[in-house]
């Protein structure tokens, strides 16, 4: 107990104290998330307004699929895109495996069915209510996609922000594609489960705790945005 009580202190001062060595990690932690959680929804965003409004063959299995790669194993992305970016693979050439480029690849990979299918989830119901309307009006399922995020907007960032929160908590597939290797690739969750096996709890502590404030944060926000948006547009 004294231990932990000890080891405590050490992370809250390091914290508070800006030590150079757990920031620096945090700031590239919240850099590749950002970047990869941006690009995930740049496709998935639209992927899933489109599989929301449009009918087409196959679009049951679609949602189906989607909805079942919620579920997709870290570790299976990471050793996906390990192959794809290996010198052996097609895009070895690149020569991105084991920076943070490859991290932002695989985290954006674990994040897309997330978005997509939590998009679907919300245009599908705004469709409901809209669908008359912009048919009347001759705006056609593919056309209205655009109308129908940026009226979801509100509830559409909720997503955005559950999307950053997973990309940032991810450990498997970045430890496999990023290598964890100091001041290049090592993030937050990378750190933490290295510096518990070297014993340096502080460190590993102060980072988790960061981290956990982060997902807090992150989680206060959505729900303050829902609240907002269901009081002023009910």
């Amino acid at each position: 107990m004294n231990d932990l009580g000890a080891s405590l202190g050490l992370a809250l001062r390091l914290i508070t104290g800006g030590d150079s060595s757990l920031w620096q990690v945090v700031i590239l932690s919240l850099e590749v998330s950002l970047a990869a959680a941006a690009l995930a929804c740049l496709f998935g965003l639209p992927l899933g307004a489109l599989v929301a409004v449009e009918r087409f063959p196959g679009r049951r299995a679609a949602i189906v699929i989607l909805n079942a790669l919620l579920a997709l194993p870290s570790v299976v992305v990471g050793l996906v895109v390990y192959l794809l970016l290996s010198r052996a693979g097609p895009f070895g050439s690149l020569g991105i495996l084991f920076t943070p480029k490859a991290i932002v690849i695989a985290q954006a990979l674990l994040v897309l069915p997330i978005v997509a299918a939590l998009a679907r989830q919300f245009v599908e119901d705004g469709w409901r209510e809209y669908e008359e309307q912009l048919r009347s009006l001759g705006v056609t399922p593919l056309r209205a996609i655009p109308t129908m995020l940026w009226d979801l907007r509100y509830g559409l960032f909720t997503v955005v922000l559950l999307g950053f929160g997973r990309a940032a908590s991810e450990v498997g597939a970045v430890m496999i594609v990023g290598g964890n290797i100091d001041g290049v690739t090592r993030v937050m969750t990378t750190a933490i489960a290295l510096e518990t096996s070297k014993g340096d709890l502080p460190l590993a502590l102060g980072l988790g705790i960061v981290l956990l404030l982060i997902v807090l944060g992150l989680n206060a926000i959505a729900y303050a945005i829902r609240e907002w948006s269901a009081k002023r547009y009910g």
